[in-house]
């Protein structure tokens, strides 16, 4: 299988060890904290925001609840999901729905604006969904790790919450993404610390996996892609994010304060914003990128 992306100057920006934005002076690359420990559990996740620019993330002060963060060192409770749900990775779709993986109840829940949660999606075989993504088109796929047994899963779940499951017998699935032509899908395996790629077609069916990029330690978390297709990956236990060029070259490792990033989302005024939700600090910290997000365009239209 083939890669196919537009070209990215990764060259260009892994000579850059640490480079200052020429239109805000902000320095990029470089973290600090957003919202500070304890505000959140230690299951914090799932960070993703929508399209009037507020983050959102699972298990604000207690498990089963989602915070919302309208700025720096401001969260508040949005809701607590049902009894037995708890939340892991969000997503939002172009309509503003949120979409949860609720791994507890093992459930994909839906949330509509008005707060009305409802389940999209529910498959006895799923283990425990862990991460989302999103395409274009609004199908979400989900990874679905069963820890005990380092082995994992991959679903393909439809706008009307028809389940298919894609892949089995994989590694301890858990970060997941789509690349921003819609053609790739990303999912890694947190354990063997290996990331997959998968060519989607036009019914965001994949074909055979390529093996991307795999590590030596450490573990793998959440992903996202920034709109050139550079794949920013969360490495649990070693206090950094990886930024990956579309054709799985090494460009950039993002030291961080804490040593145990989950996931990733952006956000900001430009999209350049990155949130990094931090387990066992209970905390959300970020740096700018040079670049938007995958998402950010169609989430501002």
């Amino acid at each position: 299988m083939q890669i196919r992306h537009a070209v990215v100057l990764g060259a260009a920006l892994s000579l850059i060890a640490s480079c200052v934005s020429r239109q805000s002076g902000t320095e990029l690359y470089q973290s600090q904290d957003w919202i500070s420990d304890g505000v959140f559990t230690q299951g914090v996740e799932g960070p993703a925001v929508n399209r009037d620019g507020v983050l959102f993330a699972v298990n604000f002060a207690r498990q089963g609840t989602i915070g919302q963060v309208s700025g720096q060192g401001k969260a508040g409770l949005y809701l607590s999901l049902p009894q037995g749900s708890t939340g892991n990775g969000i997503r939002f779709d172009a309509q503003d729905t949120m979409y949860i993986a609720d791994y507890t109840g093992h459930n994909v829940l839906k949330v509509t604006p008005d707060k009305t949660v409802s389940v999209l999606a529910h498959n006895p075989k799923m283990y425990q969904p862990n991460d989302l993504a999103i395409s274009d088109k609004g199908i979400l796929y989900a990874s679905d790790p069963d820890w005990q047994n380092n082995k994992g899963q991959l679903w393909r779940i439809s706008p009307d919450g028809q389940t298919q499951l894609l892949r089995a017998d994989m590694g301890t699935t858990n970060g997941i993404e789509v690349s921003p032509d819609n053609r790739i899908l990303y999912v890694n395996e947190s354990v063997q610390r290996r990331i997959w790629a998968f060519e989607l077609d036009e019914q965001g069916f994949i074909g055979d996996p390529e093996l991307f990029y795999e590590f030596n330690d450490h573990g793998l978390d959440g992903m996202r892609c920034d709109e050139n297709g550079n794949l920013y990956v969360a490495r649990y236990g070693a206090g950094e994010v990886v930024i990956l060029s579309p054709k799985g070259q090494l460009l950039r490792k993002v030291a961080l304060k804490g040593q145990y990033p989950t996931n990733i989302a952006f956000g900001g005024k430009q999209g350049k914003q990155v949130f990094v939700t931090m387990q066992k600090r209970g905390a959300i910290e970020t740096f700018t990128s040079e670049y938007a997000g995958r998402s950010f365009n169609r989430h501002t239209l």
